[in-house]
């Protein structure tokens, strides 16, 4: 990869109704009527990326192995604690290096769009069925990513 190659974070198959993360009560259902998906996938997205950002960070202040036991072990614990009420998060790429991180049928012809450059790199939500709705969000590889991410790998992070 190369800086600019696209990674996902997604946020999949948001119900119509949804309830706020980390922990859902009775009083924070929100109507279908007035959940503004693109905003709702973005509030409901936050955590994981400040979790993640934190957690690789402090993998790389120990070196890339360690960096590596963030995204491989720590990336999807933390998915799973916030994929909650009805919220299914998680990271997929056009270029997976983990089988467990491939996309949702739905999310597959977005991947395919932003890889291509025919749609714009910016969130998108996607209708899903029974007034679900898909939110993604591109990411863009930036330098500390290419340590393990890059075409010119360390050895040790190689193997």
């Amino acid at each position: 990869m190369k800086p600019g190659t696209i990674l996902l974070m997604t946020v999949a198959g948001l119900l119509g109704a949804c309830s706020e993360p980390p922990q859902p009560a009775a009083d924070s259902v929100k109507p279908v009527e007035s959940v503004d998906p693109m905003a709702h996938g973005a509030e409901l997205l936050a955590p994981f990326k400040a979790d993640l950002m934190q957690a690789l960070s402090s993998g790389m202040q120990e070196g890339p192995a360690a960096a590596i036991e963030v995204c491989s072990e720590l990336a999807p614990g933390i998915a799973q604690s916030l994929s909650v009420g009805g919220v299914r998060m998680g990271r997929s790429s056009h270029k997976l290096r983990n089988p467990e991180n491939a996309a949702p049928g739905w999310l597959e012809s977005l991947i395919a769009s932003y890889a291509s450059g025919d749609v714009e790199m910016q969130p998108q939500t996607v209708p899903l069925a029974d007034g679900r709705y898909g939110y993604a969000e591109p990411i863009v590889v930036k330098a500390m990513c290419l340590t393990c991410h890059g075409t010119e790998i360390d050895a040790e992070v190689a193997a």
